[in-house]
């Protein structure tokens, strides 16, 4: 629900940008330009600051896929980055990959032998 309200904002912003600057001011040209510049920081804000501080603490929306071939077996949070632990059978092994903020600093952990799905 956040996640939307940011938008319609970003999206109020570019509306009364438009409407103050290109209509009353008739300088269309700048009004594009701040239009282009509002949607262009919140995009970015929202890609490399936003996104998961909304998910995780306000019930933000989401969407991570499973690489193929492999078997998702937990998510986690850190601090506002996300672990998600996945395994692959056919190389034995789990992997540990975080989603930071932005996708710049994604730490991936790999355990070999892992085989969790095994019952002993």
């Amino acid at each position: 629900m956040v996640t939307y309200l940011y938008w319609a904002v970003v999206l109020g912003l570019i509306i009364a940008v438009l409407a103050l600057i290109g209509g009353k001011m008739e300088q269309w040209k700048t009004a594009a330009i701040s239009a282009v510049v509002i949607m262009v920081v919140g995009f970015g804000a929202y890609y490399f600051h936003f996104q998961q501080i909304f998910v995780k603490r306000y019930g933000g929306v989401m969407a991570i896929s499973v690489p193929e071939g492999q078997l998702h077996l937990a998510a986690t949070w850190k601090d506002d980055n996300l672990w998600i632990e996945n395994y692959d059978p056919v190389t034995n092994t789990c992997h540990f990959t975080e989603y930071s903020r932005g996708n710049l600093l994604q730490g991936k952990v790999t355990i070999n032998n892992c085989n969790p799905l095994l019952r002993k």
